[in-house]
């Protein structure tokens, strides 16, 4: 079992920056993991944003946050920490951020994922 918990959403400014975290546990397999941020917004499909294997090996974007988002992955002894950082925000990137771990490598289908954090809110707004 993994345990997946976001924070850091919030309200920001059109152009401004932010971090989201996501703390997974409950895995020594840790490096057979692969964990996707996913986005929805109201009315729309969840949607793949950016994922990175545990192992710290090899990251994935959709094209709509290429060059303007970054992933990265933090490991200690029981816990991964996978950042989002996102730059340059738009009011198209308003959207409740979801994490999402599975075990085994790259996927943007949020069907192929079986352990989800509750999610955290980020509006881009001014």
């Amino acid at each position: 079992q993994v345990h997946v918990v976001e924070s850091g959403g919030g309200l920001v400014q059109p152009g401004g920056s932010l971090r989201v975290s996501c703390q997974a546990s409950g895995s020594t397999y840790v490096d057979y993991y692969f964990t996707g941020w996913f986005r929805q917004a109201p009315g729309k499909e969840r949607e793949f944003v950016a994922g990175i294997a545990w192992s710290g090996g090899g990251t994935s974007y959709a094209d709509s946050v290429k060059g303007r988002f970054t992933i990265s992955v933090s490991r200690d002894s029981a816990k991964n920490t996978i950042y989002l950082q996102m730059n340059s925000l738009k009011p198209e990137d308003t959207a409740v951020y979801y994490c999402a771990a599975r075990r085994g490598s790259y996927a943007t289908d949020p069907r192929d994922y079986a352990y989800w954090g509750q999610g955290t809110q980020v509006t881009v707004s001014s």
